[in-house]
């Protein structure tokens, strides 16, 4: 399961540095998969569409620190725990109820971001 900021999140950035997949993004600022990661050419994401790695993508919140669910691996491969968790001061980086994943997947997602 993906992690993600709730709306008690204090807009510190404590958690951007710590992901090792550069999934989290201040409100507002757009994404690409292919930031902090090796991926090249196409990915698709998880809700089925094919995107070039480099595209920008829409912020997913425009208030608050986010995480992008398809480049969200939990630190599986990396850490014991989510780091974005650990050093938040305000606990808000929290596992999403709506994003329910193995491990098996998680390393699968990490593998496809880290060739």
């Amino acid at each position: 399961m993906a992690i993600m900021i709730t709306d008690e999140c204090i807009n510190c950035g404590a958690c951007e540095p710590e992901c090792p997949n550069n999934a989290i993004y201040e409100g507002g600022i757009e994404w690409a998969i292919q930031d902090g990661t090796n991926v090249s050419g196409s990915y698709e994401l998880e809700n089925g569409q094919e995107v070039e790695v480099d595209d920008a993508q829409e912020p997913i919140s425009d208030d608050l620190y986010y995480i992008v669910p398809d480049k969200c691996t939990e630190c599986v491969g990396f850490h014991e725990e989510p780091q974005c968790a650990a050093v938040c001061p305000v606990d808000c980086c929290v596992p999403d109820p709506e994003r329910e994943e193995s491990e098996a997947e998680l390393l699968a997602r990490k593998s496809r971001l880290h060739i």
